[in-house]
């Protein structure tokens, strides 16, 4: 039986441990006991994802990770992260790497402002998509807010997958890691070459036989596939889950309200064969769900006010869309600031930054922009959704920027639609 039981033991896979060990003592004190943990099992590990909840300190593990491998290994290390986060990363290096472990960061836009191997590079992921910094110039590289890869068909995955191939340590850090099927998992797997993507897909998944185009875990695989993913991923929803004390990791308390406004069925518009429309249907399609935004702004703006009307000296992030939607709440809205696309850079972080710390009440942004690594929850305690769409992660995202570990009051959560999106919502 022995001698069976160690064969099945063999044909299992486990991911390779590729990295180094380090002491205890050598890890940052500053660091939460927990994330020492991670740390340690990550960079003995070589390529490693973290998931860990929202507010669990996944910029800190990160951050170590990289000055260990400069400690010990040298060379150069990278960081890419998505437009506006870089001064989460700036500020935490401030606030708990000192001493014997202070770092320096450099945020660096292409290859020419590379230089030496002494700083922690920063960068955001368009730089390197476009081409404009090279990943096999560093010896290590960690991808923040990594759920970017979830979908194998991205032009993200399908670019970073080459350029990061053969680096010695890789690790991918990210809260939300699938938030819609168990088989975007594989991904993160293929980026850090724990295994092939099409390999992991034939020896774990079969077709669904009662709905086309999803996949499913063989029943006979499902434990093996769990164990794989265990040794090469951290899930973690609370420091209890590695067995340390969770003091101060209580989440606030939310109050979610969703609040309906008319829209004006006559301008439905006309269906493809000409025919009039009695009432408009935004799931039928992005054309229709577009119409619908643009049909019921008013009507979702003058609500919007309403509830700002309720409490007009509290801090506040409305959430919005469209560049329309954020126009109208720049001209409805006294001193609102806004992050947006077509913006300069430095003046949306400098916007991020100052909310962070209070220094205005009205923030306008787009879940794409700011929600994902930005930390609300100092200053403010109230957002506002303009209107909704399907994209749940973005969603759950910009929730978790105020829902957060440390926020001291109980959380507001506003959210506006039309009584055409009762199906969306």
């Amino acid at each position: 039986m022995t001698a069976y039981l160690d064969f099945l033991r063999a044909k299992m896979k486990v991911a390779e441990a590729t990295g180094f060990e380090v002491d205890d003592a050598d890890i940052n004190p500053d660091l939460a006991p927990h994330c020492r943990a991670i740390v340690r099992w990550a960079i003995a590990g070589g390529r490693r994802a973290i998931f860990a909840a929202f507010g669990l300190h996944k910029t800190s593990i990160q951050l170590e990770l990289m000055r260990l491998i400069g400690a010990h290994v040298g060379g150069r290390r990278l960081i890419v992260l998505p437009l506006g986060v870089r001064h989460e990363f700036f500020s935490e290096a401030k606030e708990r790497f000192r001493g014997r472990c202070a770092i320096s960061l450099k945020f660096i836009r292409s290859n020419d402002e590379i230089d030496g191997d002494e700083p922690i590079y920063v960068a955001n992921y368009e730089s390197v998509r476009d081409g404009k910094i090279d990943p096999a110039l560093f010896t290590a590289a960690s991808l923040d807010e990594a759920a970017i890869l979830r979908g194998y068909g991205t032009k993200t995955f399908q670019v970073f997958l080459p350029l990061f191939e053969g680096l010695a340590y890789k690790f991918v850090a990210t809260a939300t890691p699938s938030p819609n099927r168990t088989k975007e998992l594989i991904h993160y797997a293929g980026f850090l070459e724990v295994m092939d993507t099409g390999q992991a897909l034939t020896r774990f998944f079969q077709r669904n036989s009662e709905k086309a185009n999803e996949l499913t875990l063989y029943p006979h695989k499902t434990d093996e596939f769990w164990l794989w993913v265990n040794s090469w991923a951290v899930f973690l929803q609370s420091p209890a889950d590695l067995g340390f004390p969770d003091d101060g990791y209580a989440l606030p308390e939310m109050k979610v309200t969703w609040h309906e406004v008319q829209t004006n069925h006559g301008a439905a518009g006309f269906d493809r064969d000409g025919q009039g429309l009695l009432i408009n249907d935004p799931g039928a399609s992005v054309i229709h769900a577009a119409r619908e935004k643009r049909v019921s702004m008013d009507a979702r703006v003058n609500k919007m006010l309403d509830l700002i009307g309720e409490a007009p000296d509290e801090h506040r992030i409305l959430w919005h869309h469209l560049e329309d939607e954020r126009r109208a709440i720049e001209a409805t809205v006294p001193e609102v600031r806004s992050i947006f696309g077509n913006q300069d850079l430095e003046v949306n972080e400098q916007n991020a930054i100052d909310f962070k710390e209070g220094l205005f009440r009205d923030l306008a942004t787009k879940p794409e922009m700011s929600g994902a690594g930005c930390n609300f929850q100092k200053h403010c305690a109230w957002a506002i959704f303009l209107g909704i769409d399907a994209k749940f992660h973005d969603f759950i995202q910009a929730i978790y920027r105020i829902v957060r570990f440390g926020q001291s009051r109980a959380c507001r959560i506003d959210i506006i639609y039309s009584e055409a999106e009762r199906g969306t919502r």
